[in-house]
């Protein structure tokens, strides 16, 4: 049985996070800022597993604080799309560029 290398996964989750970073630079869309910032969480997530599995003193430090991640990108996602459901209601947009904290 292979193992599978720890740089295969730090590369996954810089692959990951560049990817997220980009997006959500780049969108205009809140949604697909919101996947994106999910995105990053997730590449951190693996680099915690990873190093949890492959680190100096292996142990399930690295799982529990991605169980912590994970619950707080979901209530983060929870509380964005409540913003953003607010935001179209008042606004009929869902693009950055257009949401403006002075017009009404």
């Amino acid at each position: 049985m292979s193992s599978v290398p720890l740089s295969a996964y730090l590369v996954l989750a810089l692959i990951l996070f560049c990817i997220g970073l980009y997006g959500a630079l780049t969108k205009r869309n809140i949604v697909v800022v919101l996947i994106c910032i999910e995105l990053m969480l997730n590449a951190v997530n693996i680099n915690l597993v990873a190093f949890a599995k492959y680190g100096a003193h292996p142990g399930v430090a690295g799982q529990i604080f991605a169980l912590f991640t994970i619950a707080v990108a979901a209530a983060e996602a929870a509380v964005g799309l409540a913003v953003l459901m607010a935001l179209y209601r008042n606004r009929k947009t869902v693009h950055i560029d257009e949401i403006d904290s002075m017009k009404h």
